[in-house]
Formats: structure tokens, C-alpha cells, sequence
């Protein structure tokens, strides 16, 4: 029998935050090592816990849950997101433009499969959360990343955003709050990819599902208040703001002049009649969570878990030589660098698959989120505090031993000799 190729539309699909490093770690677990998961944001494994009350609701609501719900789904659950995206400030919602699904995740290749063509591009960021990448991909599209600055905060660079419009662009994908980089758009920046969006004909992808983990008072803008003259998808889920990532319900709000997209939007109800319906026990969270106490504004002010543990992974991660990281005002995670001069690596995951091996803990590299370096990488910082310590203390310690294997002298030039050079 001849071999069996995967296809080729997975040529451009990457997600090494589940990738070989997983593999490699979930051998040594068998060995009976104890590995430090800094790698996803799953939340239930670190204790952080569904709000009882969601708990409660889905169990009284089992006996409903067996059949299939609207394809759309459930009208409770549908009138939760309306009511949400009017305290958000996005004008013209109703019923008619939420659609459920099984986690944000879902929702995103439905929304790419109705949207692109054989070649059609989207812009996406980079570094991205690689899903979106993936989904471009598996589409027929072909993903185009434009840079967020480091030394602007990671902020998207607008200019680069508009030199890679081309005529086979279809839309731009923001991220916001970003992941893996922790970044918190300013509403300057917003307003600039709208402008684009506008001046250009493309429409608006926007992950917002990190909207409510924000520190030390910032606050989010969603960006389909700003665009309402602009075709906007927005996306959002209980995962995270409710730590109910195994629920898989999340949610898709069409907004902006629906009228132009008529014929899009039936592409959109085509692909959610032929999924039949989300999850419909997940979707009985829904109402519950939006409409009742946000538990998360507990964990993340000021002495709470995950602001103490944000502060606590950037001191330590920070006081390492030669790693530096712009401080995260949103989400679970940050995007620190390792200095090229201090820390020569050549292929970073194959560097990362080294840190796993020597210290167990497991991490993901910068090129897993599609950045085209070797010297930046992703923490997850949910674990408790002990063990958030241990594995950050490892990770220094491997990497001082990694700077006395590389160390040079480096050669000594001085302003003299740069002069002369710049004159020859």
C-alpha cells in the first residue's frame, strides 16, 4: 500500500502550544516525571474553578439539553450576548446576528470558510494566536501577518497593516486583548485599523475573548463600537473571564451595515445548519455568566490570584540577564525575549524542547505564534505561586548555564573605528 499524505492545506497549520513538546512531555510524565505546565491556558487544572452558579444552572438544565438546539442557539443564552454587546456600546444588534457554537474556536473556521475563496487573503497579527492562522489555512486563504512592535508595547504597526493589503485581501483578524503577548489595544490604534478596514472594504475579525482579564485598571474597548459603518465579526467565549474552557460555549456577533453582506451572512446560517447546533448544556452557562456576579474582577484587582501571579512571573522572568518582556495589562500569559547576544539560538523549538528535558517545565516558543524570530517565547502564568517560582527558578537556572556554554568575548570597538568604517 503507498503512503497516506495528510493534505496540503495543512502545509500552513501550526499550534505548537498542543504540538511536539506536549508529546515529548507527556512521554516523560509516563516515566513518572512531574512536568510544569507553562504552556496553555487551561485554567481548571490550576484551580481556578467555574463559578458555582454557572455549575448549578447546567445541572437544573440537563433534562432540557438532549435535543438538538436552534442552529443558532438557545434564545436565553442569544438575548445574554445581545444584552452584553449593548453594554459594550455596539449599536444595531439583535437576535438574528449571534450565533453559538462550541467555544470562540468553532466559530472562527465557520466564519472563515463562509468569508474566503481559493487564495483570498486575511491579515492576521504576528505574533497571533495560532488558530487563526491554522483556519485561514485549512480555508483555501492564505494568512498575511502584519508586525505588532515590540517597542511600542506590541501594539499593531498600521503602516505595515496597509502595505500588506492587496486586492486578494478579504478582512484583518485583531486579537484584542492579544494573545500570546498580553497587549491591551489603545482605543488610537482601534480607531486606525477601522479606519482601514473602511477605506479598503475589509471586513473586521475580532478575538475579544480576553476582555475582562485586564489589570491594574485598564479598561477595553470593543472594537465593533467603533466600526459600525464597517462589517464586524466579533468573538468571544466562557473560557477564560469564567474558567470554563471544557464547556465549549462561545459565541459570534455580526455587526456593522449587515445589509451589504446579505449574501455572506446566508453563508454563515448555511454553515450553522449543517453543524445542527452547539453544545447545548455549555449554552445554558451562558445567561448565567453574563447576567450574574463577574467572580473574575475578584482574581484579577489588586491582591487578587491572578494579578499577584502576573507581578510575580514578571519580576522573576525579568530579573533573569538578558531577558527582558513588556509588562502584560491583559490576558494569562507574556511574550518575553532572550538578548541574541546572550542567548545564541538557532531553532527555538528544538531550544525549548531542550529547556523541557533539562528543567520539566514546558513552554512555547515565539515561532509556535507565528513570529519570525528565535529569542521570544510565552508563559502561561496560572500555576500557584510555589510552583510558578520553581519553574521560573529553573528556567534561570538553565539559562545561566546556557550563557557560560556560549559566551564570547565579544570584540571591543571603539567610536574611532566606527568612524573610520562608516567613511571607507
Amino acid at each position: 500500500m503507498k503512503p497516506i499524505r495528510k493534505s496540503a492545506k495543512l502545509v500552513n497549520v501550526l499550534y505548537d502550544v498542543r504540538g511536539p513538546i506536549v508529546d515529548a512531555a507527556r512521554q516523560m510524565e509516563d516515566e513518572g516525571q512531574k512536568i510544569i505546565k507553562l504552556n496553555i491556558g487551561n485554567m481548571a487544572p490550576f484551580g481556578f474553578d467555574p463559578p458555582e452558579e454557572i455549575q448549578q444552572d447546567m445541572i437544573r438544565n440537563l433534562p432540557n439539553s438532549a435535543g438538538y438546539s436552534d442552529s443558532k442557539g438557545i434564545f436565553a443564552a442569544r438575548k445574554a450576548v445581545m444584552h452584553y454587546t449593548q453594554q459594550q456600546g455596539i449599536a444595531g444588534v439583535t437576535l438574528e446576528d449571534i450565533y453559538l457554537g462550541n467555544g470562540a474556536s468553532e466559530l472562527i473556521q465557520m466564519a472563515t470558510n463562509a468569508l474566503l475563496n481559493e487564495g483570498d487573503e486575511l491579515l492576521a497579527p504576528s505574533p497571533d494566536y495560532p488558530l487563526w492562522t491554522a483556519v485561514i489555512s485549512l480555508a483555501g486563504g492564505k494568512p498575511v501577518h502584519y508586525i505588532c512592535r515590540e517597542e511600542n508595547g506590541w501594539m499593531p504597526d498600521l503602516d505595515d497593516m496597509r502595505a500588506k493589503i492587496t486586492p486578494r485581501t478579504r478582512g484583518i483578524v485583531v486579537i484584542n486583548p492579544n494573545n500570546p503577548t498580553g497587549a491591551l489595544y489603545s482605543d488610537e490604534v482601534l480607531r486606525g485599523i477601522v479606519q482601514i478596514a473602511r477605506e479598503r472594504g475589509l471586513v473586521l475579525l475580532v478575538d475579544e475573548v480576553y476582555d475582562k482579564v485586564l489589570y491594574d485598571g485598564a479598561r477595553h474597548t470593543a472594537l465593533a463600537s467603533l466600526s459600525t459603518d464597517v462589517l464586524t465579526l466579533t468573538f468571544n467565549s466562557l473560557s477564560k473571564a469564567y474558567r470554563s474552557c471544557g464547556y465549549r460555549a462561545g459565541w459570534m456577533v455580526v455587526s456593522g451595515p449587515k445589509d451589504d453582506a446579505s449574501d455572506f451572512i446566508e453563508g454563515l446560517n448555511m454553515l450553522a445548519n449543517l453543524k445542527l447546533g452547539s453544545n447545548v448544556p455549555g449554552q445554558w452557562a451562558i445567561q448565567t455568566a453574563l447576567g450574574g456576579y463577574q467572580s473574575i474582577n475578584d482574581l484579577i484587582k489588586e491582591g487578587g490570584r491572578l494579578r499577584h501571579q502576573r507581578d510575580l512571573a514578571y519580576e522573576l522572568i525579568t530579573a533573569i540577564p538578558g531577558v527582558t518582556c513588556v509588562k502584560p495589562q491583559a490576558t494569562l500569559y507574556m511574550f518575553p525575549r532572550l538578548d541574541p547576544k546572550v542567548y545564541p539560538i538557532a531553532d527555538d523549538r528544538q531550544f525549548f524542547m531542550e529547556v523541557l528535558r533539562a528543567t520539566r517545565v514546558m513552554l512555547v516558543q515565539g515561532s509556535g505564534f507565528n513570529y519570525p524570530d528565535n529569542q521570544h517565547f510565552r508563559i502561561v502564568f496560572l500555576p500557584h505561586e510555589d510552583d510558578l517560582r520553581e519553574a521560573i527558578g529553573r528556567l534561570a537556572k538553565f539559562l545561566a548555564q546556557y550563557r557560560a556554554r556560549h559566551a564570547r568575548a565579544a570584540p571591543v570597538v571603539s567610536i574611532a573605528t566606527k568612524k573610520e568604517a562608516a567613511s571607507a
